[in-house]
């Protein structure tokens, strides 16, 4: 086999019938303002926990919405709830309840 210096990756492509998205729906019920994310990445750019942890508000929204709930709730309990997110948020979503709300649905039980 020749070497190009490259691999193919297997598919990251995710099956979302098979997803369990009854807790973003939950959530999406609670919360509507998580479908209101448009992923610009202002939260993601002002954010102050960001820079000691892996705090994404909006990695946290995709990864809910393709049904990755524990990489979501690891990543959205370092968050400081210190409100940068919701200053620069262009869609005025209010981040900080919606940071409540999902640690509100998916709690760990």
């Amino acid at each position: 086999m020749i070497d190009f210096g490259y691999t193919v990756s297997p598919s990251s492509a995710i099956e979302i019938d098979d997803a369990g998205l009854a807790s973003f729906r939950q959530l999406c019920r609670i919360e509507p303002d998580a479908i209101k994310c448009i992923s610009c990445g202002s939260c993601a750019a002002s954010c102050t926990a960001a820079g000691f942890s892996i705090m994404n508000l909006r990695k946290t929204i995709l990864l809910l919405s393709r049904g990755k709930d524990r990489e979501a709730i690891d990543m959205v309990a370092t968050c400081m709830l210190c409100g940068k997110c919701y200053i620069v948020c262009p869609r005025g979503i209010n981040t900080r309840h919606l940071i409540l709300s999902i640690c509100k649905t998916y709690r760990k039980e």
